[in-house]
């Protein structure tokens, strides 16, 4: 057996590994714990109990040191170093990753009916402070406001027509001319969108969105933007140069 060192620190932190467990833990242990104490400890760590188990210590380098296989000694009696490894073997006949298996645990269940009676639940806190969803008042002014903004778009999207020149000014983005292609609500997203094909590849389809078309322009030419940022007016199509002669 190899020789016992005595450590003065009176802490260690080590590795806790189990046969019953793919994990590992790290622990900060008193080193004047005795074996049977620290087993007593690792049944919450490793879930075998503390009478089926046998201890393992391996080195910062992962290799085999020892058994601690005297329950009366106190852990800082053997050379257990930071960083060191203490392996449990489970002897219960547990199988491995027992206690990791999520599925064998039985779930508490509760009617729809019977949790609506609760008065110690989420849903009765959030009735009770009328928060969330069953603050009727903020949403019924979120609803408002929704209402309003989807008015404001469709009044302006009325006031472009298909067919018809445009450029397309959003904040932060280089100005884009192009042609109406479609005005309307669409399934990708809510409110009223203008469907443009650009003069230029600047686009993000083909006017096709989610797999539904829109309208019909070269890939890359197409893009759907919100009314506010479409300005119709008299805008010819730019001469980029692209047919001179070098």
């Amino acid at each position: 057996m190899s020789s016992l060192t005595l450590s003065s620190s009176p802490t260690v932190t080590v590795r806790i590994s189990s046969s019953l467990n793919s994990f590992t833990a790290e622990k900060r242990l008193d080193r004047g714990l005795t074996l049977a104490e620290l087993k007593c400890k690792l049944e919450l760590v490793v879930g075998s109990p503390a009478s089926c188990m046998d201890l393992q210590l391996y080195s910062t380098e992962n290799a085999f040191l020892l058994n601690l296989d005297q329950d009366d000694a106190l852990l800082g009696s053997y050379p257990v170093d930071d960083g060191c490894r203490i392996h449990v073997i489970d002897k219960s006949g547990a199988r491995i990753g027992e206690y990791e298996d999520l599925s064998m645990v039985e779930k508490y269940e509760i009617s729809e009916d019977t949790y609506e009676k609760r008065s110690d639940s989420v849903r009765s806190f959030l009735k009770k402070n009328k928060l969330g969803k069953f603050n009727e008042e903020d949403a019924q002014q979120k609803q408002a406001e929704q209402n309003r903004k989807l008015e404001e778009e469709r009044l302006v999207a009325e006031s472009i027509t298909h067919g018809a020149r445009c450029e397309v000014r959003v904040a932060g983005q280089p100005t884009k001319r192009g042609t109406v292609m479609y005005v309307g609500l669409a399934d990708f997203k809510p409110g009223y969108w203008v469907g443009v094909k650009y003069d230029e590849p600047l686009g993000k389809n083909d006017g096709s969105v989610e797999g539904k078309r829109y309208f019909t322009c070269t890939p890359k030419y197409g893009a759907f933007v919100k009314p506010q940022y479409v300005m119709v007016g008299d805008y010819p199509e730019e001469d980029y140069g692209l047919d001179d002669e070098m």
